[in-house]
């Protein structure tokens, strides 16, 4: 029953946003309304959620068109398969889209480094732009202090439990339910308990799959080693990679030595959580409130609680790997356009109810402190648990491409038995 309401929920979140309405707005705004010329606008949007679904955008983009009816504004909905290079093609031939919804890596590491996107800093001057998190402010400009990106959402990635194997193992005592943490030292435990359990039933149980035949799912693996003794994927600045620190060697070495935690370059995370889903093992790396919608749809055998909790940490606040996703401008040459597009983007993020009905379009959760948005929807609010937990979005590093196949690189080779303090080497140097 539980998954079922879940589910019903979810599923009727995007048509919750025609329903919200709009404020009314003040004589000032209509009468800067009236300067505005009539202009047109593109908007492109990788799949974020719901942004990818034209209904949803279209409700979002009437009630623009309503307030601004000078503005217009037409959609393009790209894929990741694609998308990048229609980026490219569409740049190279003087065509770039006005608007484009994405994250960091791509509209502050990639395209704002190539100058293809506008400084948009004079939009981080509002009194809203200063209720957004500091690590999500950090992503969204360069390293000159540069903004070319104004975040609208955020997800943090958790790991998952199989709560009944838990509790019939006798494991719950090592997780903070309330807080939905826990301790390296705890996590140890609970692989060693798990072992125990597994050989009274006559049957071997995996802790855990350290999957690697692909960066598919990295953001999991990265958290959990870092976490474990609170190592870092980058330094502070995002100058260079610090996997070879002693606190990742130490985590790495750990789980190469627990008996129930294995390393499995012939697996991706689909086939981990696959395995998770099958009860053939007790904790999932890979894991977020998508994934326990989409496991909920596709599995209907799913007959376990599936507990998500943050990765274990070494008594320091968790560090999740998340992603960020919001709106940055093409400088196509033209004073209107841009401002234009920045009134869109102002449009969207400086009114409390449009901002939510902004987010909830892309069924994830806000980039500043608000009350639960999701407070209808028993799922979301319980991940909403994570998103204080977000850590370093270090995904704006020069050469991140690079650092994310050497990441798994670097795991299968531990997997096969190469010592860790070798296997570490081999990441990209930035500078």
């Amino acid at each position: 029953m539980k998954k079922i309401l879940i589910l019903i929920s979810l599923l009727t979140s995007v048509f919750m946003l025609s329903s919200c309405g709009d404020k009314t707005r003040s004589t000032e705004t209509e009468e800067d309304d009236a300067s505005i010329q009539d202009t047109e606008l593109t908007l492109w949007t990788f799949p974020v959620g719901n942004w990818g679904n034209p209904t949803a955008v279209a409700n979002i983009l009437t009630s623009f068109h309503k307030e601004y009816p000078n503005i217009h504004v037409s959609v393009e909905f790209l894929n990741y398969d694609s998308g990048d290079e229609r980026i490219n093609q569409a740049v190279a031939e003087g065509s770039a889209p006005d608007l484009i919804l994405e994250g960091p890596e791509r509209l502050v590491a990639n395209w704002g480094e190539k100058g293809w996107m506008v400084d948009i800093s004079d939009l981080w001057g509002s009194d809203k732009a200063g209720e957004i998190y500091e690590n999500i402010r950090e992503a969204c400009r360069d390293r000159n202090g540069v903004y070319y990106e104004y975040p609208i959402c955020m997800s943090a990635h958790c790991m998952a439990i199989n709560y009944d194997m838990f509790r019939e193992a006798g494991a719950l005592q090592y997780i903070n339910e309330e807080t939905h943490t826990w301790t390296t030292e705890d996590f140890i435990e609970v692989v060693r308990v798990l072992n125990d359990y597994g050989a009274v039933r006559g049957s071997e149980i995996s802790a855990g799959i350290l999957y690697c035949k692909n960066q598919s799912g990295d953001q999991g693996t990265r958290a959990l080693v870092n976490n474990l003794y609170g190592g870092s994927f980058t330094d502070a600045s995002h100058t260079y990679y610090t996997i070879d620190s002693e606190e990742n060697k130490k985590a790495l070495q750990l789980l190469y030595d627990l008996e129930g935690i294995t390393f499995e370059p012939s697996l991706t995370a689909a086939d981990a959580i696959e395995l998770f889903c099958k009860k053939e093992t007790a904790m999932c790396f890979c894991w977020n409130a998508s994934i326990e919608v989409q496991q909920t749809i596709n599995n209907s055998d799913l007959d376990f609680e599936v507990f998500p909790i943050a990765f274990p940490t070494d008594g320091e606040m968790p560090k999740l790997q998340g992603g960020i996703w919001g709106l940055g401008i093409f400088d196509n040459d033209s004073e209107e356009r841009i401002e234009a597009a920045k009134t869109f983007i102002r449009y969207l993020t400086e009114n409390d109810d449009l901002y939510t009905r902004a987010v909830l379009a892309t069924s994830y959760w806000p980039v500043r402190d608000m009350d639960d948005i999701y407070e209808n929807d028993r799922l979301m609010t319980e991940y909403s648990i994570f998103m204080p937990y977000m850590g370093d979005y270090y995904q704006i590093t020069a050469e991140w491409t690079k650092a994310r196949t050497a990441w798994w690189q670097m795991l299968t080779k531990i997997g096969e038995g190469t010592e860790v303090s070798e296997a570490v080497k081999g990441f990209p140097s930035p500078e």
